[in-house]
């Protein structure tokens, strides 16, 4: 990427991208939404075509990209369907990433090459009912016994955690205490790779949502999970702070998805307004209607701006921590509006859920909310400013 113009490599694979989303995803989309049904058919076109070995070498089975292909592909994929873009989202940045940035040389041999190839999905085990962007709530617990980590807990909202295909979850576990500087004691979490086939590690029933119905979503239950010592990630005790920098990094993909999000909303009322008629003429005649989708325009802009610019500092090594956080809050808000906007654009259309920007409308809220709140954005922005 050199500014903000794609190279010819970036282009091709975005074009590529937007074909598969609006020939092979959107025609089934309702129906997978309707019947909460995950799909198992588009995932392995996504894994054919390398989308899961997007950002990681060809030594472990990538595509030898970086981070910004997989932005540019999430883009393409949330304009027709947020919930197959989430599964790759989470499948790559989260499920697969930690293994690459924390693993082993033997972890990164045994999982990323099955990963990478979409063949199976993994998940990012952070949240439970009292704890996420606090970890002090962390209750999940990993006490080592005869070689092994025995762990006990519950998470919640852990995506692609329950298919047909998923392996693996990586899961923070509270491995000890530590003395902290005010002489108070400090929970060490530490992240441990769980394998689904391991007893005692259960998905439970898929949750009844109001939007990614056809994304897999579950709460987990650990009992007595027992694995291998050599199954930690990374360095004890370091596993909040590792997680923490995997979601950095998620909230530009996160970002990417909310952008194209809001871009399909816009093509979706662009081309409404010039279909439907209404005393006399084009809906998008009367400046009420144009200048509402003009305004949703500029937000889809100024949110590919943004997370454009934070994968660009990424890319080069520099800091993208506050870039990332607003990228992620920019592209959020303005998914979230422009579905209320392209909802209103289509009057009672827009109501009918068989109408892609209806479930705009329903998938966009949690844009707000996933992989950090707005309002964890703005704390997160706000401390950079010294406040």
């Amino acid at each position: 990427m050199t500014g903000f113009e794609l190279s010819e490599e970036y282009q091709d694979l975005s074009d590529t991208v937007r074909d598969f989303a609006d020939n092979v995803v959107a025609p089934v989309s309702a129906k997978h939404d309707e019947e909460h049904s995950f799909p198992y058919d588009v995932v392995k076109q996504m894994a054919e075509m390398g989308l899961f070995g997007l950002p990681f070498p060809e030594e472990f089975g990538g595509m030898g990209g970086d981070y910004f292909a997989l932005a540019l592909a999430l883009e393409q994929l949330g304009r027709v369907d947020q919930s197959v873009a989430i599964t790759l989202e989470a499948g790559v940045s989260l499920g697969a990433m930690p293994v690459y940035r924390f693993g082993t040389d033997a972890q990164k041999q045994e999982w990323l090459p099955l990963l990478a190839s979409g063949q199976a999905l993994a998940g990012f085990g952070l949240t439970e009912p009292e704890a996420g962007s606090d970890a002090g709530g962390t209750k999940t617990t990993a006490r080592r016994e005869d070689g092994s980590w025995v762990i006990n807990g519950n998470k919640e909202f852990i995506t692609n955690s329950g298919t047909d295909i998923t392996r693996l979850v990586t899961v923070t576990a509270v491995t000890g205490r530590k003395e902290a500087a005010d002489g108070s004691l400090r929970k060490e979490i530490s992240t441990i790779l769980v394998p689904t086939d391991t007893p005692g590690f259960k998905a439970e029933k898929p949750y009844n949502k109001v939007g990614w119905n056809a994304s897999d979503t579950h709460p987990l239950t650990l009992k007595d999970v027992r694995v291998p010592e050599e199954n930690l990630l990374g360095e004890e005790g370091r596993g909040y702070a590792n997680f923490l920098s995997i979601l950095d990094e998620g909230r530009i993909a996160i970002a990417a998805l909310a952008t194209g999000a809001a871009q399909g909303c816009v093509d979706l009322s662009v081309k409404y307004a010039r279909e439907r008629r209404a005393f006399g003429q084009e809906i998008g005649k009367y400046q009420a209607i144009s200048f509402k989708i003009a305004r949703m325009e500029a937000r889809a802009h100024t949110a590919r701006l943004a997370y454009y610019d934070a994968a660009a500092r990424m890319l080069a090594g520099k800091p993208f921590k506050t870039q990332a956080a607003i990228a992620k809050m920019v592209a959020g808000e303005a998914a979230m509006d422009n579905a209320r906007d392209a909802t209103q654009v289509f009057g009672g259309y827009g109501f009918i859920n068989e109408f892609t920007v209806a479930r705009h409308y329903r998938d966009s809220k949690i844009l707000e909310v996933g992989e950090g709140t707005t309002e964890v954005q703005l704390m997160l922005i706000a401390r950079e400013l010294g406040l």
